[in-house]
């Protein structure tokens, strides 16, 4: 939303935040919609896209780290980009990883911030979600998760990007079975337009 929100006038902008107040609904970003215990696909950008976890290979890696120990439940998928990344959990309740995560983004943030002398520079955000519907839903999101680094041109395959669950999933389920869930769940338009 925050890039539509700027190509709006300012009237259909205040049009805009009227409809989401009547509707009790947060004013900059999506309604986070609690499902039951099931998957969820969590989305995180840093603001602007800015590369702000890519600022290093260390940072990437450590972050990384931080995000899996942070998550209650280890994630179906996982990807860290250097502008964003997304993760495959279960969980209870969609609020309570919003909370956790938030607590991960305010340090990451105030550490990030004091080494590069920038305090109170906006990093990340906000989360992101979409339950997952079905299985075909679920698999079809583990591949898009684990694709990122190639659709945005880091690597050629999955396996080469360090930062993400691709090569556990590979080593898990062997290429073969891989190979089949990819053509068995494709892309198509999954992911079309998050990034405008």
């Amino acid at each position: 939303m925050p890039y539509l929100w700027r190509r709006l006038t300012p009237e259909k902008q205040q049009a805009l935040l009227q409809y989401r107040q009547r509707l009790k609904r947060p004013w900059h970003r999506p309604p986070h919609y609690q499902q039951g215990n099931i998957f969820y696909h969590l989305t995180v950008a840093c603001f602007e896209h800015q590369s702000f976890i890519g600022h290093s290979p260390e940072r990437m890696a450590g972050f990384s780290e931080l995000l899996l120990d942070t998550l209650p439940e280890s994630p179906a998928a996982w990807c860290v980009l250097p502008n964003h990344y997304h993760v495959l959990v279960r969980c209870a309740e969609i609020k309570a990883i919003g909370k956790i995560l938030g607590k991960l983004h305010g340090s990451t943030s105030f550490r990030w911030n004091g080494e590069e002398n920038q305090r109170g520079r906006k990093i990340w955000h906000s989360v992101s979600d979409r339950a997952m519907r079905n299985a075909d839903h679920f698999w079809s999101t583990v591949n898009y998760i684990h694709h990122n680094p190639v659709k945005h041109g880091y690597v050629d395959q999955w396996m080469d990007w360090p930062f993400s669950s691709a090569a556990d999933f590979l080593d898990e389920v062997g290429r073969e079975q891989a190979l089949v869930l990819w053509k068995q769940y494709p892309l198509l338009d999954y992911g079309k337009g998050w990034d405008d």
